[in-house]
This record gives C-alpha cells, sequence and structure tokens, in this order.
C-alpha cells in the first residue's frame, strides 16, 4: 500500500504554520506536550471507541459508522460541559446531512474525569483563539469509528467539506486492519492542496475552516475486518450551530 507521510511541523511553530497554510499538523510524540496531557493518560480514553452506538442516520444506509457527540463551551481554562443537545448542520455545508437535527448518545462520564480531555479541550480553544482572537469557544466533540462493515467505510461520506466551524481539530486514535483513509486539505479559494495518511495513532490535524476544505478517502479491509477511529472538535465563536427556528 502506497501512502504519502503527513508532513508534520516542528511544534515550535504549529501556530505559525495554521496561519500561513490554514492546517497543521503534529506528530504523536509532539501532540502530548502541545496539549499539556500525558501519553497514558490519553491511552486511558481508547477504550470507549470499542462500545460506540451506530449512526443511524446515514442516507447510504450503511452501517460502517458508529458515534457519539457531547458539547461544551470553553473559556480560558474553565470547562463546562452543556446539556446534550443535537448535532445539526445546515445544508450549505452539509449537503448529504444538514438540515436534520441528528441525535447520537453522549461520551461516556469517564471523559470529564479525565484531566487529559480537559486538556486536550482547553489546547484546541487556545488553539481557536491563536486563529481568532480569545473568546468563549463552542465546541463539539465527535467520536468516531469508521469499519469495514459493508465492505467499504466512509469517514466522510458527503465528500470534500467545510464544517461551518472557525477551527477543526482531527485526532487519529488507532487504524486497524484497513488500507485507504487517505485525508486531502484543499484552499478553499484556488486550486491548492495536500494530500497525507495519517497512519500512527495520536496524530493532529488543526484546520482553520474559513481556509481549507477536507477529506477523507474510503477504507477497505486487508483482511479480515478493520476500522479507524478518530475523534474530531470542532470550535465556534458566538454559539452552537442549531436549526434556525421558522418564522
Amino acid at each position: 500500500m502506497n501512502t504519502v507521510s503527513p508532513p508534520f511541523s516542528a511544534p515550535s511553530v504549529w501556530a505559525e504554520q495554521l496561519r500561513a497554510s490554514g492546517y497543521v499538523l503534529l506528530a504523536p510524540d509532539d501532540m502530548p506536550a502541545w496539549c499539556g496531557a500525558a501519553r497514558e493518560d490519553l491511552e486511558g480514553l481508547v477504550p470507549t471507541w470499542d462500545d460506540l452506538p451506530l449512526d443511524g442516520y446515514l442516507k447510504d444506509g450503511g452501517r460502517y459508522r458508529r458515534r457519539r457527540h457531547s458539547s461544551y463551551i470553553v473559556q480560558r481554562q474553565e470547562v463546562q460541559r452543556v446539556p446534550h443537545r443535537a448535532h445539526w448542520q445546515p445544508e450549505s455545508y452539509n449537503a448529504l446531512h444538514g438540515g436534520m437535527e441528528r441525535w447520537f448518545e453522549p461520551l461516556q462520564s469517564v471523559w470529564d474525569d479525565s484531566k487529559a480531555w480537559l486538556a486536550l479541550l482547553q489546547a484546541t480553544a487556545g488553539a481557536a483563539s491563536a486563529l481568532h482572537g480569545e473568546q468563549p469557544w463552542f465546541i463539539e466533540a465527535h467520536q468516531f469509528r469508521i469499519d469495514t462493515t459493508d465492505g467499504i467505510g466512509r469517514p466522510t461520506p458527503e465528500g470534500a467539506h467545510r464544517d461551518g466551524v472557525d477551527l477543526v481539530a482531527v485526532l487519529l486514535v488507532r487504524r486497524e486492519g484497513i488500507k485507504g483513509g487517505e485525508t486531502r486539505v484543499f484552499d478553499a479559494n484556488g486550486s491548492m492542496g495536500q494530500r497525507f495518511t495519517l497512519s500512527e495513532p495520536w496524530s493532529l490535524m488543526l484546520l482553520d475552516d474559513h481556509r481549507v476544505i477536507h477529506e477523507s478517502t474510503p477504507i477497505q479491509p486487508l483482511a479480515q475486518a478493520g476500522w479507524r477511529d478518530t475523534l474530531v472538535l470542532t470550535c465556534r465563536s458566538g454559539g452552537f450551530q442549531d436549526p434556525v427556528p421558522l418564522p
């Protein structure tokens, strides 16, 4: 299997790279220090990926995606988990699954007892502030498993897209027994693009959602069943994305 190695940046220049290119990648050895968490504490959350409910909203009828979803408000060092709410996107950002309320089961309570998780939320909010100024950030956390139950799994069935937020963080947690899953990042207003395959656990990608669009290609099994586990955090200023009330 041919893959393109991720163009990781040095931790000392992550903010500069993010501002310059609209995205930045941090290597697994650098990510824990970036967010102020111990690797072993992050590893303590990995078993929760084995208990993700099936995503029942896939319009292609697939059974390849499992997920949980929770929402937080982060202001400086204060992290507040908000009452459980639906995930919603306008059709202008998600033509496939936009325009409908999708109620997923929340992250398990063990997450809120994890110092590593709180540190990751704070660091992600800090990255959004580095781009757009310090302010409260409305963060949605998406815990995904894409598997090969259907023979093929689609990490982004909606295709190349923006999320309608200010910053997106994608953390690869595990890859087991698969090929594919190439990440592609494109300039939202031009022809420039970059492709690479995240293969090492705890590789982190930060995206300026105003400037780039992104997607991941389908995965296929190498032999028996395989899967790809990720954690996606989206930061939005001013409030969460919610349905617009009818007049």
